[in-house]
């Protein structure tokens, strides 16, 4: 649905500086809670373009969705956008699925059996150092000259596959983000084997009265622990 609007002419605005939406994100997000809600009828729901409900926090399962992550990317014609859906259930994901059409990529994961991209099977990298780790990123600060750029999507939760691919190392954020954004791509990371947390290093919990987390850091497992430690003065100053 997503896919046949691409690149077509279609409304767009701004729901508050900094942050676009366009018609197609309303009706993907539509359709979805249709679907989702008849697959099942007692999950509660959450989702980037719907009035948040309150009696979502009474639910054992809420799916948590965005019907396009990257909606600049999507606007602008390219590619680095996706429909992104998590069955998250007790506050973890348990279910996802990363769709990325333009991409020709469809990415899953179920809780204990594995990650998905296109029926091959993800494992995250094994880098133990820093330096030299590949890090999505249009450019580099100074303080983190020592990692190598790679392409970066605008879809944050593809950014988080890259790494549960083995296409990066580390992928960071240092402010406040919606859960929306990462609860699929979060399940497809940890089913690969990498490490994620917020950007203090506590772990993520879903379906919050607040659902969000400050950051997000997703890296290859034997990184983790050094990546957050690098981070911690720059977290603190902006957390």
């Amino acid at each position: 649905m997503a896919l046949a609007r691409w690149r077509t002419d279609f409304r767009r605005w701004e729901k508050e500086p900094g942050s676009p939406v366009c018609e197609v994100d309303l009706d993907v997000d539509r359709m979805l809670m249709a679907r989702l809600s008849a697959l099942l009828p007692d999950a509660g729901w959450l989702s980037e373009e719907t009035a948040d409900a309150p009696d979502r926090l009474s639910r054992r399962r809420v799916w948590v969705v965005d019907p396009i992550d990257g909606t600049r990317d999507y606007i602008r014609g390219r590619e680095g956008w996706a429909v992104s859906v998590a069955l998250v259930e007790d506050g973890r994901p348990v279910l996802a699925v990363l769709d990325a059409p333009a991409r020709k990529e469809r990415w899953s994961a179920t809780l204990g059996r594995g990650a998905w991209r296109n029926g091959v099977r993800l494992a995250a990298g094994d880098r133990a150092d820093l330096a030299g780790a590949r890090v999505p990123a249009d450019a580099l600060p100074r303080s983190d000259r020592d990692f190598v750029a790679v392409h970066k999507p605008n879809s944050i939760a593809l950014r988080m596959a890259m790494v549960a691919a083995d296409e990066a190392d580390l992928v960071a954020t240092l402010r406040w983000g919606n859960e929306w954004d990462i609860a699929a791509a979060a399940l497809i990371a940890t089913e690969a084997g990498a490490a994620i947390s917020d950007a203090h290093g506590a772990p993520l919990v879903f379906n919050k009265p607040r659902p969000q987390a400050f950051g997000v850091l997703v890296s290859a497992p034997h990184l983790h622990a050094a990546a957050v430690a690098r981070l911690e003065a720059r977290a603190a100053a902006a957390g």
